[in-house]
Order: structure tokens, then sequence, then C-alpha cells
């Protein structure tokens, strides 16, 4: 009973993709490690057809049971060697045992197989996880490769020497061969165990895969100097940093799980690493600026990502890629976030950026953004004799798969700041491809003087109004240049010039005292035919212009004089 409810759980997590199953396995610490890991691949293998078998019957609806329980009990049901359980659990089995049968028979007719295997997937019933070499890396704060080697050939396997191209990796029985990239790497058949083996027990052995050990032996930290682990847990990158600086110097981790912090403690623990400092903190909440990272210069990020290159997880295939690309977006998003932010720190000098992932969205595509924004930063060329590399452009980058390098999908860039020499020659590069374009200077006085003068030697034939627009138009393109400043000595030249260009029409002078005393003396001679009032009205206008440069003409006037011819006086 125990083995079920156990197995139920470590398939969860499986299915959640929070880990290998080997590795989920193990941790456990069930008694009978065998057993769960086998019952628990399997079922998992199986999980697409036991699911259908169990919504058909209904079976989750009739007995109460949780999906991860039910699946391993129908699989020792109907494809395993039968229930290794009493009580509760075999009765509720038993009594659907005809049902859950005639369902996986009524399967098997309709795709036209007779044998359970056959019904599984063309991908699944060959997984490619299972043909990968066996990687290990020797945890040089205990041992040295060299005594693992020893240890080993006393314990019956056979040492080939350092591989020399990819094919030696293809390894049968208990032949093992030192890496050609990574000299502190060990590579065994497939089928070869080391969860039960002293060295892995001791933390001698580190179980790893290759790939997984590219991004702390590029970063390559030197002892004594400060490095950031910010997506640390589960602690095998950790351990690895810890591990090229001899234990010298301090290894900030930082992990937002708890329960995979706890993990990672325990990992440390055992592998012999005391330069760690954990913080079960976002990494995106921690400031570059603090003092207590200042002196930071390595940074490995290793963020959250979508998991596509671990061939032992499910759901790596196209339909499933296809349906996740929301996921995808929101995941790519978050880990420019992530490479933004470690940018940030003032003193860093070095950054890997790594992921576990296939997707182009979230390797090239993150670093290519990441570093347009940060141009302080450049992309470092790395292991030219490596078999798989980043896409166009960014052949700098490594990139692994299955069937280039025998190891999980993975992608690694490494990045260095610019130094002050480097950014100023990129600044000129820049300049040279995109020069900025000159602006002439021009002379804003000789320009209105000839303006001037040819408005004094031709007639005007455009009005005021036209006429300055046609100067705010010529102006404005020098007038807006930060290098010219028109002051208001030049504002008044410029008014002066439209006076030039277009006077004010003059208006002629008259003596109004000539023209008062005139018409006295027309008025004197000839009878009136005009009131007094009116006489006083028209004397009374006449003087109130009499103070003004410009005499206003009244119609009553105009009429007057119309009217009213002066005769001549004898």
């Amino acid at each position: 009973m125990a083995l079920y409810l156990k197995a139920a759980d470590v398939l969860e997590k499986v299915e959640g993709k929070r880990g290998a199953v080997k590795t989920l396995v193990y941790e456990s610490k069930f008694e009978n490690v065998k057993q769960l890991f086998a019952l628990v691949s399997e079922t998992h293998k199986y999980s697409s057809i036991l699911e259908e078998i169990i919504e058909s019957t209904k079976l989750l609806k009739q007995t109460k049971l949780r999906i991860h329980l039910a699946k391993v009990l129908v699989h020792d049901l109907l494809i395993g060697k039968g229930l290794k359980c009493g009580g509760s659990f075999k009765v509720v089995m038993m009594k659907h045992r005809c049902r859950l049968e005639a369902e996986l028979a009524r399967m098997k007719i309709k795709r036209k197989v007779s044998r359970n295997q056959d019904l599984l997937p063309a991908g699944v019933q060959q997984s490619p996880g299972d043909q990968l070499p066996r990687y290990v890396r020797v945890n040089t704060l205990k041992t040295t490769v060299d005594d693992a080697i020893d240890y080993l050939k006393r314990e019956g396997f056979n040492y080939l020497g350092q591989a020399n191209r990819i094919g030696d990796l293809i390894l049968k029985d208990k032949h093992f061969v030192m890496d050609m990239h990574l000299s502190d790497v060990l590579v065994f058949s497939p089928k070869t165990h080391f969860h039960d083996h002293f060295l892995y027990k001791a933390g001698h052995f580190i179980l790893q895969d290759k790939a997984s050990c590219l991004p702390a032996y590029l970063l390559n930290p030197r002892p004594g100097c400060h490095v950031i682990d910010a997506c640390a847990a589960p602690g095998n990158k950790t351990s690895h940093l810890a591990a090229i600086m001899h234990n010298k110097g301090k290894v900030f981790a930082f992990d937002l799980d708890a329960k995979r912090m706890s993990t990672m403690s325990t990992l440390l623990l055992r592998a012999g690493v005391t330069c760690q400092q954990l913080a079960n903190q976002d990494f995106l909440k921690v400031d570059p600026d603090g003092p207590l990272y200042k002196d930071v210069e390595c940074i490995l990020l290793d963020p959250s990502c979508s998991g596509s290159g671990m061939v032992c997880l499910p759901g790596n295939d196209s339909s499933d890629q296809k349906k996740s690309r929301s996921r995808l977006a929101s995941l790519a998003l978050f880990q420019k976030h992530c490479l933004n932010h470690a940018m940030r720190f003032p003193s860093v000098q070095r950054l890997v950026y790594s992921t576990c992932s296939i997707h182009t969205q979230e390797n090239e595509e993150v670093v290519a953004e990441c570093l347009q924004k940060n141009p302080g930063f450049r992309l470092v060329p790395v292991l030219p004799q490596w078999p798989e590399r980043g896409l166009e452009p960014l052949k700098q980058c490594l990139r692994a798969s299955t069937s280039k390098t025998y190891t999980h999908g993975f992608f690694v860039a490494l990045l260095a700041r610019r130094s002050k020499e480097e950014t100023q020659n990129q600044e000129q590069v820049i300049e040279i491809i995109n020069p900025r374009p000159e602006v002439p200077s021009v002379d804003i006085t000789d320009d209105i003087e000839e303006k001037t003068v040819t408005a004094a030697t031709e007639e005007p034939s455009i009005s005021d109004e036209e006429m300055v627009g046609t100067e705010d138009q010529s102006v404005p393109s020098v007038v807006g240049h930060s290098d010219i400043m028109v002051t208001k000595k030049k504002r008044k030249r410029r008014k002066k010039v439209i006076e030039i260009i277009n006077p004010r029409p003059e208006v002629p002078s008259v003596d109004i005292t000539d023209d008062i005393e005139e018409k006295t003396v027309t008025a004197a001679t000839e009878e009136p035919s005009i009131s007094d009032e009116e006489m006083v009205e028209t004397e009374d206008q006449s003087a109130s212009v009499e103070g003004h440069s410009d005499i206003m003409v009244t119609k009553k006037k105009r009429k007057r004089r119309k009217k009213k011819k002066p005769t001549k006086v004898e």
C-alpha cells in the first residue's frame, strides 16, 4: 500500500515537470528504490493510455481515487504483474477489474494491435533518454579524477582513456572514458546505475548530465571571487562552482522554492561545499547596488524554462509545443527580466545564461534582445571544437542535443563586460555605420541683408502676411539648431526688413485751420442754411481732430461738402 502511495506522489511530480524520474525516486528515500523506480517509470510511459481507460470507465467518480494513484493501480492490474498490495485498494480495483479489462481489449481492437506496448506512440516506445550515456562529474572538493578512476578499476570497470571524438561516448557493459571537453566528467554506458554506489552517497560523484556541467565550466570563476547562482536549486551547478573555486570566495545562491532550497542544502552538505550563502529569495528582488553584492564578478543564470530539452520529461512532442505558445512567451519575458537584471550588477565581468530548452524564443532571442539593451556587454566565443553551435547570427553560443552531442537538449551563452576601449570603439563603429547628419552653419545677418537689398530694388509682389510666412519658413531650420540663437536685435532687424519691403501708406497732412477759415468766410457772405447747433457740432468735431496726427473725416462732413459749394467773395 505504501508503494502505491509513494509512486503516486513521485508520478505527480514527474508529470508536473518538477524533475527527472530517477532523481525524484532517489530523493523520496523509499526503502525499495528499484521497485519504486520500475513502477513509476512504466506508469509514466503508459500514462496517456491509462488516463484514457480511467476516463472511459469513470473510475474516479466511482472510487474517489486521485488520478495519479488510480494510474499506478490500473497499471499493475492491467499491464504489470498484478497488484502488490492488499486491503482497501485491492478490494476496490478487483471490483472494477472486468470493466477495466474490457476497455483495454476494446482499445486494442480499435487500433488493430495485439500487444500492450503497441498502444504506445512511436516516440515513446524507444525513448532517446534510454540511449544517452551515463555522465558522472567527479567532485574535486572530496577526491581527484585519478583516484576515482583507480577506485572504479578495482571494482571491475574498464577504463579506455580520454575520448577523442563524439563516437567514443557510445559504450557498453562496464567500459568508461574521460570526456574530451570536460576533464572532470566520466562517461559510462546508458544503463550504468550509481545511485546506490558508495562514491555517490559519499559525495565524491555528482550525477549530472554533461550539458548541465557547461555553465559553471565556461564561467570559470577564479578562487576567492564572489559569484551569484541566480536560480540555484537543486544545487548541482552551485557545487560545481564551489569546486572550481576550491571553496575559496563566496557563492550567493538564490531560489524561490523553499522545498528545493532544503534539498539543495542537503546536496551541498554531502558535496562538502562551505563557501555558499543560501537565500530563499526571488533573484529579481535582489538589489544590484546593495553593499553585499558590490564585489560580485561572475553570475550564473539558469532560469526557469520549458524543459523542452529534457528527454526524460513528458510533453516535448510537437503537438504539445503548439499548445504552449503563450507559456513560452511568458517564460521568455521572465528570462529577459532576469538577464537584464543580472547585467545591472556594477562589478560583474562575466555572465553565463543557460536553459534546458530547445526553443529559439527562450535562447537566442533572449540573448539578442538583452545585448541590444545592454551594449556594454558582448558575446564570448567558447569551445570552438563543440559540434553544435547557436543559431545565426549568434554562433558564439553553444547548443546541445541527443543526436549531435549525446546529451539532453541545452543552450549556453557566455557574456563579458566590454572594456572602456572596446566601448569607445563600439561607439565609433556605430557612428561610422550611421553618421549623424551635418547641419550647415548659416549666417542669419547676411541672409537678412540679402533679402533687404532684393526687396528694396524690386517692387513688392506679396502681402505682409505672405512675406512674414516666407521669413518664418526660411529661418526656422537654422533658428531651431542648438548652435544658433537668434537675439532680440536680430528680431528687431527682421521687423525693420518687413517695414522696408512693405511700408505703411502715408496719410496726407491736412491743414484744419485753413479749411475752417474758408468755411467761415463762405458762411458769412451767404445766408445760413444750417442751424447754429449744427455749426457748433462741426467746430467741436474739427477741434477734437486737431490734436491727432491722423484725420478721420466723418460721413456728415463729406455730405456737407457736396451740398455746400463755396461762392466767390466780392
